[in-house]
């Protein structure tokens, strides 16, 4: 049974969250202070963490850079705030997605399943090199070194930390090079379930991409963009 951590500090919100998810085969605790988050991941083995970002008190995104920096798992921001900025920035922190306030829960659920399901298929492939790298399950792109045997990467012998979407993201085009694929291929390749407007999550993770591995994120030379059809990666 997956265990799914909730950091909401409105009692209704976070009760309807536990609710809906304990229905569907969900085990779930409820935090709504932002500074127990880490220790109480640390104490337990959570599957994802359900992140409210407008916590009283606590940055919300503050907490989901840590949550980042420090544990492997995926984050679902929940946010009352719908703007552009707001979710760039929680993607941009290492947010797996997010889902705005006030929402369907059975959407909820159903990003909550797909998000299980994908993290459960990434860290399954950790053990086994895929097939398209080479006998050392490494993948070369110019510059830069996809190992996908130990999840790192490397530009000019310096490794880059990437969130788990970030590598998938950069080994699937990489697995893949001079195709283009749109952002709702790449929605559905990397998250695995269908793309509603998210734009913004394919946009950010791209943009996040070429601010490691290119030598000028404002000119790409890796990670191409076709306008009009979508991301090509050049070899």
């Amino acid at each position: 049974m997956a265990k799914i951590l909730i950091v909401e500090d409105d009692e209704k919100i976070a009760w309807l969250e536990k609710d809906y998810l304990e229905s569907n085969g969900y085990e779930t605790d409820i935090i709504d202070d932002g500074r127990k988050v880490i220790p109480v991941l640390q104490e337990k083995n959570y599957d994802l963490v359900l992140l409210d970002l407008m916590l009283p008190g606590f940055d919300g995104y503050a907490i989901c850079r840590k949550i980042r920096d420090e544990i492997d798992i995926p984050i679902l921001m929940v946010t009352a705030r719908a703007e552009a900025v707001d979710v760039i920035r929680g993607l941009g922190l290492g947010a797996d997605d997010y889902i705005t306030k006030p929402f369907d829960p059975s959407q909820l659920v159903a990003r909550v399943r797909a998000h299980l399901k994908r993290y459960e298929r990434l860290t399954g492939r950790r053990e086994n090199a895929h097939k398209s790298s080479d006998e050392n399950g490494k993948l070369k792109i110019q510059d830069v070194v996809v190992e996908t045997k130990t999840w790192k990467v490397w530009k000019k012998g310096r490794e880059i930390r990437l969130p788990n979407r970030e590598f998938e993201l950069l080994r699937f085009l990489a697995e893949n090079p001079n195709i283009v694929f749109s952002k709702e291929e790449l929605f559905e390749k990397i998250w695995g379930f269908d793309y509603i407007s998210d734009a913004a999550t394919v946009s950010v993770h791209i943009n996040r991409l070429r601010e490691k591995i290119e030598d000028d994120a404002r000119n790409p030379q890796i990670i191409e963009t076709v306008w009009g059809a979508g991301y090509r990666l050049n070899p």
